[in-house]
């Protein structure tokens, strides 16, 4: 490997280093060095397009998701191209390649911008036998590369260092805010001391010299911060040539003795590379690793630097570089210049201000541009621009109502002026650029006081800002009243009347980002995915787009990190209109993102026409006929197979009472989706009628009376509690409702249960499920919660709804789960139209391909022991199939029976005619209810008796 890499360091020595005669051959031998035969049998593409708004660029060299190397000619400032690497990467999304290489034939930057907008590693030519290793994903079979600038994995080390000491602090009696306040000052300090803002080594020093008795952690270290507040220089000693660095950090310098092992740990912190320290995610691992029971940071989430770009990108960079090109003249860049000073950025809810930081970086790099082009453009007169540095943190403001992450955000923003100050003498070195370019002072420190604030941001007047960014918290609707209590809720709920109750918490802010925006300003927010649906969508997407809002960039679903699972929807828009093309991400069936530029972005971020507007249809709700599962709600109720038997083998009658339970996973995921449990369903019976089966009773009695009691004592103790506090406070009776019923179910659904008791069978699907697979099912099971059930039993209703046009219909009108489509009766049966007037051969034609496929199914999963789930993650492949062919005879047959033209939308189809049919409603006319049309006189005809039954030899 070594004589390889060798050789490949040899021949680039020799050559001239010009960027377009020899990067491809440089290319082909590098790939060579690392075991292949060359780029191409590697599957790598030169002069991969990049396609941009106004004209193709060529990156050098595109590996798959691997790697993208641009080449420069030999002695080029790879620093100075980074931007250029970075937009070809970004521009690639969402198949990113995972690095990306600078070149220039004398030395190599390694970036993972994913991770950090920083090289993971910067390696010399002639260190690359030594150093391959950094390039170890280059390699036929890749093997994990070992870099010497992950700025996260020494954050996390630092990070985990400095909360080791804040926990000894805590767990030794100190003050918890007085400990904050110390470590604050601490890690700015040890920050400073690595930025040259202190005297060479002063805090490790005094470390030390406490360490060896030369002084007390207490005297010394309060000395430090108290001379770092303080105007007037010391004339003497060790801390004369220590500047006032003011900034409100150091105004109550904190004074705090340290033991040997903290002084231990901290030495340690003190002695790391604090460049090596991004303070983009510093804060956050930080925040959540003090108090941490695991005691490190390793676990801590935060939100990396793709994440947030994919806000930044759209609602900063974009538009601000749009402005940059169009500038022609002189006095066009400075009223840009202008214009840039006065730009105003608010994350309303920015935690430890790992926003803010990559916005205010990006907005220095902005104006270095502006700079660079006047200096290319206009030399000779590029000084009447002024050449002092323009944009500053005090630009940027923040809320958030976690007092310690208000501070962590002011100091987040102090280093990263600081950063920006070296970025900036870096690039105007680089450059050459001759404006005598003025940089800003770092000390004294900025005062942020009246910047990041501590407050409720939805009981708060925002500041005005001409972008509004930011990751508002996440809180379902289900949650918000146990997290916050009824009467901040009431409070919420009057203060913001235009939003239903029903929304999730996150919607507040959107609401109130868009209604706080003017005319060309910007707002990008990450929320929960359930902002696309039903009422959290009227409160947020739906009155963006129907109050002068443009969606412009937006990701309609992605997981986020953490321990929850989370999947969030994020979406930057404009107020006013955007006449460019917009991107929306979406997931295809392969659970992959995929770019696709559109006109419009609809507010259910969807490729789809917008289903929003479908009115619920009455003929779909009266009668009732799509019902929710049973909720046992205590494992009590729950039985074996075994159990069950064994118990209604003793008595038979227990059989009234002893019911097999399927639900969703089992219709999909077992062998001829057969129950795994049987459930105990007294019913309505009353407590007496349901001891008369002794032995069910008896189970339910000891294993579900207990836990009920004591939790509606719990919830008696706490609504008094309130009372008493609040005499007209809500109290919450759940689970003394429960325990006044303690032998009945959760919800058992009595009125689901007598009405499909008139049917042989019904029709069922998951409620959770990315494509619904619907089946019958005997209405001898009891179906459980994760079930959604239509009490109909005949084979053309089950046609319709298993085709393709209900199956869109779902799609867009469905809500979430943890990021996997739910089945929700009120959006999508209620305003789901059936055919009006299918004639009687075409309601047959359907009920009969519709039985058929069911056979079909039947048949595969007996052949090859399939499961519905097996089967269906089959029939998604490319590929054609029987079964695949089925479903398309189906689609054409219900097609045809709505009398829709294939050539046209369907979902656009189906919305005109749920407004036919709600129209002819209005006015008293008769329209086709789901379920068997008028036409057909012998309902028997078109219903048949296979569905899933409870087969003994299988559950056993």
């Amino acid at each position: 490997m070594r004589e390889k890499i060798e050789a490949l360091v040899n021949y680039t020595m020799s050559l001239d280093g010009d960027e377009k005669g020899e990067a491809q051959v440089f290319c082909d031998r590098l790939f060579q060095a690392f075991g292949h035969d060359g780029y191409k049998e590697a599957g790598a593409t030169l002069e991969f397009r990049v396609k941009t708004k106004k004209k193709t660029n060529f990156a050098d060299l595109l590996w798959e998701d691997k790697v993208l190397i641009e080449m420069k000619k030999k002695g080029a400032k790879l620093q100075s191209h980074r931007t250029q690497i970075f937009d070809y990467w970004w521009k690639l999304r969402p198949l990113q390649p995972k690095y990306s290489i600078l070149c220039n034939f004398k030395e190599f930057y390694i970036y993972d911008f994913s991770i950090q907008d920083e090289p993971l590693d910067i390696i010399k030519l002639e260190d690359l036998p030594d150093r391959y290793t950094a390039f170890n994903f280059m390699f036929e079979k890749p093997e994990i590369p070992v870099f010497k600038n992950n700025l996260e994995e020494a954050t996390r080390k630092t990070a985990n260092i400095v909360a080791d000491v804040f926990n000894s602090l805590i767990e030794r009696g100190e003050d918890r805010l007085v400990a904050q306040r110390f470590m604050l000052q601490c890690i700015f300090t040890m920050f400073a001391e690595d930025y040259n803002l202190l005297p060479k080594d002063i805090f490790t020093q005094i470390l030390i010299d406490c360490q060896n008795q030369k002084g007390n952690s207490y005297d010394l270290i309060n000395q430090l911060f108290t001379q770092m507040d303080s105007s007037i220089p010391a004339r003497g000693g060790r801390f004369k040539e220590v500047e006032y660095f003011n900034g409100g950090l150091f105004s109550n310098p904190e004074a705090i003795e340290l033991t040997d092992w903290e002084l231990d740990r901290m030495k340690d912190a003190a002695s790391r590379k604090w460049s090596q320290v991004n303070p983009a995610i510093f804060g956050t691992i930080f925040q959540s690793s003090m108090g941490a029971e695991a005691r490190h940071a390793f676990g801590a989430h935060f939100t990396n630097e793709l994440d947030i770009l994919k806000i930044v990108h759209p609602t900063i960079i974009r538009p601000w570089r749009d402005k940059i090109n169009k500038a022609k003249t002189l006095t066009d860049m400075k009223l840009l210049r202008k214009e840039l000073s006065e730009y105003q950025v608010l994350d309303p809810a920015c935690g430890s201000g790992n926003f803010l930081y990559v916005a205010y970086r990006e907005l220095k790099r902005i104006e270095m541009e502006l700079l660079n082009k006047i200096h290319e453009d206009f030399p000779k007169s590029a000084f009447e621009i002024g050449t002092q540095s323009i944009v500053s943190i005090k630009q940027f403001h923040g809320m958030d109502y976690n007092q310690f992450a208000v501070e962590l955000a002011k100091v987040t923003l102090m280093l990263a002026k600081e950063i920006a100050i070296n970025e900036t003498k870096d690039w105007v070195n680089t450059m050459q650029v001759g404006l005598g370019f003025q940089m800003e002072e770092t000390l004294p420190l900025d005062n942020m006081d009246d910047n990041i604030i501590f407050s409720d941001a939805l009981f708060t007047n925002w500041p005005k800002a001409n972008v509004i960014i930011g990751n508002p918290p996440y809180q379902s609707k289900n949650k918000m009243q146990n997290e916050y209590g009824i009467e901040y809720l009431n409070k919420l709920w009057n203060a913001y009347p235009e939003i239903s109750g029903n929304a999730d918490y996150c919607v507040y802010w959107f609401y109130k980002a868009h209604k706080l925006l003017d005319e060309g300003d910007y707002a990008g927010l990450v929320g929960t995915n359930t902002i696309t649906q039903n009422y959290s969508r009227e409160g947020s997407l739906d009155y963006i787009v129907k109050n002068n809002g443009t969606i412009i960039n937006a990701i309609a679903s992605q997981p986020w990190e953490g321990d929850a699972v989370v999947f969030v929807s994020i979406v930057n828009w404009t107020k006013g209109k955007f006449p460019n093309k917009k991107q929306l991400y979406v997931e295809d069936q392969y659970k992959e993102q995929k770019e696709y530029v559109v006109d419009i972005i609809n507010s259910s971020l969807s490729l789809q026409i917008d289903v929003t507007s479908a009115k619920v249809l009455s003929c779909n709700t009266n009668p009732k006929s799509v019902f929710q599962g049973q909720t046992h709600g205590n494992k009590g109720f729950l039985l074996t197979v075994n159990k069950a038997l064994e118990l209604i083998e003793q008595n038979s009658s227990y059989s009234e009472v002893v019911k097999p339970y399927l639900n969703g996973q089992e219709l999909v995921g077992n062998l001829k989706s057969q129950p795994k449990r049987f459930v105990i369903d007294f019913r309505d019976m009353d407590v007496i009628k349901a001891s008369t089966f002794a032995a069910p009773f008896k189970i339910v009695q000891t294993e579900v009376l207990p836990m009920r009691q004591i939790k509606s004592d719990d919830q008696e103790k706490k609504n008094k509690e309130a009372l008493e506090k609040n005499p007209k406070a809500k109290t919450n009776k759940h689970h003394i409702n429960f325990f006044n019923k303690w032998w009945q179910l959760s919800y058992g659904r009595t009125d689901m249960l007598n009405s499909i008791s008139k049917n042989k069978r019904v029709i069922v699907c998951s409620r959770v499920s990315a494509r619904p697979i619907f089946e019958f099912m005997s209405t001898e099971i009891n179906p459980n919660d994760a079930l959604t059930i239509f009490n109909f039993d005949d084979d053309y209703t089950f046609g319709i709804i298993q085709s393709q046009a209900h199956i869109l219909w779902y799609q867009e009108k469905c809500s979430t789960m943890k990021g996997d489509p739910r089945y929700t009766t009120d959006s999508i049966w209620d305003t789901f139209p059936f055919p009006q007037k299918p004639t009687i051969s075409q309601v047959k034609k359907v009920a009969k391909i519709a039985k058929s496929l069911r056979e079909e199914r039947n048949i595969l999963m007996e052949l090859h022991n399939y499961t519905l789930r097996d089967l269906y993650r089959i029939l998604e492949q490319p590929g054609s199939n029987p079964l695949k062919k089925t479903h398309k005879k189906l689609d054409d047959a219900v097609m045809e029976a709505y009398g829709f033209d294939k050539r046209k939308d369907v979902l656009s189809q189906l919305l005109d005619l749920n407004n036919f049919v709600f129209s002819e409603i209005e006015i008293g006319n008769t329209v086709e209810s789901p379920g068997i049309p008028n036409c057909i006189i012998k309902r028997n005809e078109i219903i048949s008796d296979d569905c899933v039954r409870l087969t003994k030899s299988l559950i056993l």
